[in-house]
């Protein structure tokens, strides 16, 4: 029998050899070439870790788009597993809008710690396991992590890492687990936020605190699981109003667009019945060619004095001069 093990465990290396290289790298830290794999509906720029790097401007215009808004267009793009709600708010009149960089815990295992600390360790990581997302944020970035909702002994986010992510994001986070020191994170003016709940206690995550491991990282920049949600990395991250929605990058702009347009047809739309020259029953349905005619007369006439980019308000009309359909 011990001859017969042998044979199967070098038949099984020889096997390994024979794998693709990024094969037997699936340990939850992706490379570049795995986020790139996984993403592939982006086709536009990204960073050097290979998340999607969905624009500035549509990050900037995402800030006025609703969740209901943003929710219709993922819906009818097949995505039905992206909003969490449920949250414990950090400035909750506040609007989180950035790109996700995920990171993924488990419950603590002393093997499976040592060999991570090790590996990160050789890839020149630097400090604790909680500090290793943190060092790879960019300017926008919403750090998403899954910490399975662990509460007592489990924030590994207080004010000295929350001070470490704002100063390289100038942003929140969407943390599925306990914070601590929630006073002075709510120093930071602009780290607007959405956690599970609040703790006195500190997270215990390296070997160093021996028996008391209790919850190990497991993977940075994957796909992870925050409540009912699925994220990915790169994925533009809404949250407002008690919620947080996960937008697709490849989506992101046609979210964008499609609530600007639907924001001046509601704008329009609510001044037309004001002045009585529509009836509700007109303008609550789809709109005749007439009315449609009359809101893009009045696009052209004031595209300088609406709460929308003139420049997308252009858009929206050569769109319509093309014949592009509106779809809300």
């Amino acid at each position: 029998m011990g001859f017969d093990r042998r044979l199967m465990g070098a038949a099984l290396a020889f096997a390994a050899m024979l794998l693709p290289q990024h094969a037997l790298a699936e340990d939850g830290f992706f490379t570049r070439e795995q986020v790139i794999r996984h993403t592939p509906a982006w086709t536009g720029e990204r960073f050097p870790d290979g998340r999607p790097k969905v624009p500035d401007d549509i990050l900037e215009r995402m800030r006025e788009v609703t969740l209901e808004e943003a929710w219709a267009t993922l819906r009818s793009a097949g995505f039905n597993h992206q909003y969490e709600d449920g949250w414990l708010s950090i400035f909750p009149d506040k609007v989180l809008v950035g790109r996700a960089l995920t990171s993924q815990w488990l419950p603590g295992r002393p093997d499976i710690q040592t060999v991570l600390e090790k590996q990160g360790a050789d890839d020149g990581r630097k400090g604790a396991m909680n500090a290793w997302p943190v060092d790879m944020l960019q300017k926008g970035d919403v750090y998403v992590s899954d910490h399975f909702g662990l509460k007592q002994d489990g924030p590994s986010i207080g004010d000295n890492v929350g001070n470490a992510i704002y100063a390289r994001s100038g942003n929140g986070v969407v943390y599925d687990g306990a914070v601590r020191d929630i006073n002075g994170l709510r120093e930071l003016p602009n780290f607007v936020s959405f956690v599970r709940s609040y703790d006195p206690s500190h997270h215990f995550g390296a070997m160093a605190t021996g028996a008391r491991l209790n919850s190990t990282m497991v993977g940075i920049n994957g796909p992870i699981r925050i409540g009912k949600a699925t994220a990915m990395p790169g994925d533009v991250v809404l949250g407002r109003d008690g919620g947080v929605l996960f937008i697709p990058p490849q989506l992101a702009e046609k979210v964008v667009k499609l609530s600007e347009n639907t924001r001046l047809r509601d704008m329009f739309g609510h001044m037309r019945l004001r002045e009585g020259r529509y009836t509700a029953g007109q303008i609550d349905t789809r709109w005749t060619d007439a009315i449609e005619a009359d809101f893009f007369a009045w696009l052209q006439a004031n595209q300088n004095k609406l709460p929308v980019k003139p420049d997308a308000v252009r858009q929206i009309i050569r769109d319509h001069e093309a014949g592009i359909p509106y779809e809300g």
